[in-house]
C-alpha cells in the first residue's frame, strides 16, 4: 500500500508540474548602446528559452511575442491641408505617452495567435497602441491622427512590426532581431516577451536597455539640457562668427 500511495503521489505531482504554466528567461545581446558621432544604428538580438519553473523543457507549443518599447514622449501631431496652392498646418492633436520607438516581433501573425481583447491588454501591434490624447477628442479624428502618426513613426523606422521575426527551435529557445535606427532617442527602453498558447498569455518577462550618448556628443546634450540659456546663447555666437569667417573667405577668392 505505501508503494501504491507513493506511486500515486509521483503521479499527481508530475501531472502537476505538468500542467504548470512555464517561464521564460529572457537575454539581450547589448544591455547598453552608446550613441557616439558617426552612429548609424544598432541590431538588437534579443533571445531566451522557455522553461519549467524548475528549468526543464515546458511541454506544449507556444509561440513568442517580443515587444521593445522607448521612453514615451509627448508629441504633436499636425495635420496639413492646401490652401491656394499652399500647405500649411491645419488641425493638430497632442498625444501624452507615444513611445518614441515601438518594435514587436512575434512567430506568427497576432491576429493568429490571441483575440482582439487580448492585443489591445498589452498593445501587440500598431492596431492596439494606447497613445493617449490629451483633451476630448472625436474617435474617428482620434483614430485618423493615431493612424497618421504610426505611418509617419513607421517611415522613419521607428515604428515596427514583424509577425514573422521570432525564431523558435524545438519549443525550447527563441530570437528575434530587431533594427534600431541612428535617430533612436536616449533613454531607457523596456523589451517584454510573451509565452502564448491556445490564445492566452501564459507568461511573460522584462529586460531592459538604455541608450545613451557618449564623449563630445554627451557633453552637448548635458549643456543643452542643464545649462540653456548659455547653450543657446553660446550656439548663435559661433553661427554668427562662422557666417563671418566664410565671408571673409570668400571676399578674398
Amino acid at each position: 500500500m505505501r508503494v501504491l500511495r507513493a506511486a500515486l503521489l509521483l503521479l499527481c505531482l508530475t501531472m502537476c508540474g505538468a500542467a504548470r504554466d512555464p517561464i521564460l528567461v529572457p537575454e539581450i545581446s547589448q544591455h547598453e548602446i552608446q550613441v557616439r558621432q558617426g552612429f548609424t544604428g544598432a541590431d538588437l538580438l534579443l533571445f531566451g528559452a522557455i522553461l519549467t519553473p524548475e528549468g526543464a523543457r515546458a511541454a506544449g507549443d507556444y509561440d513568442i511575442v517580443v515587444l521593445l518599447e522607448g521612453p514615451a514622449r509627448s508629441i504633436v501631431v499636425r495635420e496639413k491641408r492646401k490652401v491656394a496652392g499652399i500647405w500649411v498646418n491645419a488641425t493638430s492633436t497632442e498625444f501624452r505617452s507615444a513611445p518614441s520607438f515601438y518594435a514587436l516581433a512575434s512567430s506568427r501573425p497576432i491576429a493568429e495567435m490571441v483575440d482582439d481583447k487580448t492585443a489591445a491588454i498589452y498593445e501587440m501591434g500598431f492596431k492596439w497602441l494606447q497613445l493617449s490624447p490629451i483633451g476630448v477628442i472625436d474617435p474617428a479624428e482620434q483614430q485618423r491622427f493615431s493612424e497618421g502618426l504610426v505611418d509617419l513613426k513607421r517611415r522613419q523606422g521607428l515604428y515596427q512590426q514583424n509577425e514573422h521575426a521570432v525564431q523558435i527551435s524545438g519549443q525550447v529557445l527563441y530570437q528575434a532581431h530587431i533594427a534600431l535606427p541612428s535617430s533612436v532617442q536616449t533613454g531607457t527602453y523596456t523589451a517584454e516577451t510573451f509565452a502564448v498558447s491556445e490564445g492566452r498569455v501564459v507568461a511573460s518577462a522584462i529586460s531592459r536597455v538604455t541608450v545613451r550618448k557618449e564623449g563630445f556628443e554627451r557633453l552637448v546634450a548635458a549643456n543643452a539640457e542643464q545649462n540653456g540659456f548659455f547653450y543657446g546663447l553660446f550656439a548663435v555666437v559661433v553661427s554668427i562668427s562662422m557666417g563671418w569667417i566664410a565671408g571673409r573667405l570668400f571676399a578674398l577668392v
